[in-house]
């Protein structure tokens, strides 16, 4: 249900199941990253108190960004940092997936709709380095 990609060590991606339902708050992503996930579910009633988060000054070198799939199929194809493809999965509506290393790239298998959300402000094209992308005949897709 919640299912880390790592190659080499590193947190390529997370995927979170739209099936993951465990009750509570619950940090899915480790504390160094610079995007932080975490799954909320909590019975009708309960409050979380207001709060106002303090500024903090916080320095960024990779961008990282989540998906969350509200409609359709989609599948993420991962990279290693130079360029190598590794895996796919597959995503479904309720789907949520963070990107926090390496090379990814998407195939919209059915009529998708998605949110992004990542660090900006956002920079252009210039803040990329495309490639091409993995033969379909070379696909490989984990569970």
């Amino acid at each position: 249900m919640i299912k880390p990609i790592v190659h080499d060590d590193q947190l390529l991606g997370l995927l979170v199941s739209h099936r993951f339902r465990e009750e509570g708050l619950h940090f899915l992503t480790p504390e160094h990253l610079s995007q932080q996930l975490a799954f909320m579910r909590y019975p009708s009633g309960k409050t979380i108190n207001p709060h106002i988060h303090l500024p903090a000054a916080r320095s960024l070198q990779d961008t990282q960004e989540v998906l969350v799939v509200k409609r359709g199929k989609v599948r993420v194809d991962f990279y290693d940092k130079e360029q190598n493809y590794l895996e796919s999965h597959l995503l479904e509506a309720g789907d949520i997936i963070l990107l926090a290393g390496g090379g990814h790239g998407f195939e919209i298998l059915e009529e998708a709709e998605m949110i992004e959300v990542k660090q900006g402000p956002y920079m252009g094209e210039g803040e990329k380095i495309r490639f091409h992308g993995i033969a379909a005949d070379k696909i490989r897709l984990s569970e």
